[in-house]
């Protein structure tokens, strides 16, 4: 037991090195959406991740946007509980029957200005879960949506730029209506 202990003890790790996120396109990058957020709203944008039925895929990359490695708090972005304390639902999967009234309420429930995120191949055409029973359709068969993010599953670079590019749109759109 004692020869165990101290093999254990002296034993390297074995693991593998974290992806390189390349640090100089990471910074950026969230440099660009931080200060598009601020200026389009003068805060942080905060976000409402929503599983309407994935295989995870998806929420593992956005959860990923919390690590130590993306650290997207740091470029005034925020998950929040509620999605009455959202500006940005990001729903992942194909909406299935069993969370359709709960996507519609919450939805409903999202101040407004919102935004709807689809992510990934599923949320966006309902990827392999298209011809089951238990599957109403893609995200925008239920409620609007606002950006498609597509990829199985987007890396969480590909989610920051695609919120460039949504806030970029809206940007856009106020400056034409306004």
């Amino acid at each position: 037991m004692r020869t165990l202990i101290l093999k254990s003890l002296f034993a390297k790790p074995v693991t593998i090195p974290a992806p390189d996120p390349s640090a100089a396109a990471l910074e950026e990058v969230g440099r660009a959406l931080e200060a598009r957020v601020r200026r389009l709203y003068g805060r942080s944008l905060a976000i409402r991740e929503v599983d309407a039925g994935s295989c995870n895929g998806c929420e593992l990359e956005i959860h990923a946007l919390n690590n130590a490695v993306y650290d997207c708090e740091r470029f005034g972005l925020r998950f929040v509980a509620s999605p009455r304390h959202a500006d940005v639902l990001m729903v992942t999967g194909p909406v299935t029957r069993n969370m359709k009234v709960a996507l519609e309420r919450t939805y409903a429930a999202t101040p407004d200005p919102k935004w709807v995120v689809a992510v990934g191949d599923c949320g966006c055409g309902c990827g392999v879960f298209g011809e089951s029973y238990a599957v109403v359709g893609a995200v925008d068969k239920v409620i609007p949506v606002d950006l498609s993010l597509r990829g199985c599953p987007p890396r969480p670079l590909d989610l920051l730029q695609g919120l460039i590019a949504l806030v970029d749109k809206t940007t856009a759109r106020q400056r034409s209506a306004g």
